[in-house]
């Protein structure tokens, strides 16, 4: 059983690029490099690119994975039984969420008020502090407290106009990796500068800090489950956009 690097990329629904930095990283290298030069990965490699996806499902970042797979006591039977348990207390949250989402529906067709409480059932305190902590890890408490007090100040309307304008931008990105844009064009370019406005709702990044959050777009399994189903290397691509206009604008 030997699989080239495109196979497995197809087969997992990742990108190739994603595999080759999986590679250099030494998380996952392949059985061995044939005299092409090309890469081929056996069923050990497979299984445990499976284990990596489920521990990025469960929101794990890559260096936190590489230690707990190299581990000489980890036993991938006990693995796959905790991922079930795992995703089955998801599964559960996901249908609390469902009828939350349901409720709101229901109130803003309604022109009706909720409960302030019931806006947010179903989301654990566990992920809202989860949340909080990663933001804080990356972008400091006092920027994270500042953005929230800043978010405060905003109308209803502004808040809707801010999604709104999230979404076209999300649109253009994903529009533009699939015709295949180079991240350095001027069409691209275009939209990164429209998203480093709209990060600037919240707070302004520096070259730095936008280079950065690109990185943590690759890196965060949440961000990556918006693209990386159907588009495989479209949150490399918006990074390596952010990091083009980081160089070029800011």
């Amino acid at each position: 059983m030997r699989r080239t690097v495109s196979e497995v990329a197809d087969a997992a629904g990742v990108s190739v690029r994603t595999l080759h930095h999986y590679d250099a990283i030494g998380l996952l290298k392949p059985a061995e490099i044939g005299e092409n030069g090309y890469r081929y990965y056996g069923r050990e490699e497979l299984l445990r690119l499976q284990q990596i996806l489920f521990y990025r499902e469960l929101g794990l970042a890559l260096a936190e994975i590489g230690p707990i797979l190299d581990d000489p006591g980890f036993d991938r039977l006990n693995a796959l039984r905790a991922h079930r348990a795992a995703l089955e207390g998801r599964i559960a949250r996901g249908r609390d969420l469902i009828r939350t989402i349901d409720r709101t529906i229901e109130s803003l067709e309604k022109d009706e008020e909720m409960e302030d409480c019931d806006l947010y059932a179903g989301i654990s305190p566990e992920t809202r502090a989860r949340w909080e902590s990663e933001a804080e890890r990356f972008w400091g408490a006092e920027a994270v407290r500042a953005a929230q007090e800043k978010a405060r100040s905003f109308s209803k309307e502004r808040v809707a106009g801010i999604k709104r304008e999230m979404e076209e931008i999300r649109a253009d990105f994903t529009r533009l990796f699939r015709e295949r844009a180079d991240p350095g064009s001027d069409a691209v370019q275009a939209v990164t500068a429209r998203h480093h406005a709209w990060v600037s709702n919240s707070w302004t990044p520096d070259a730095g800090s936008f280079r950065g959050l690109g990185r943590y777009y690759v890196e965060h399994p949440e961000f990556r489950g918006t693209y990386e189903d159907e588009l495989p290397g479209c949150p490399e691509f918006i990074a390596e956009a952010m990091s083009i206009y980081a160089d070029r604008s800011l």
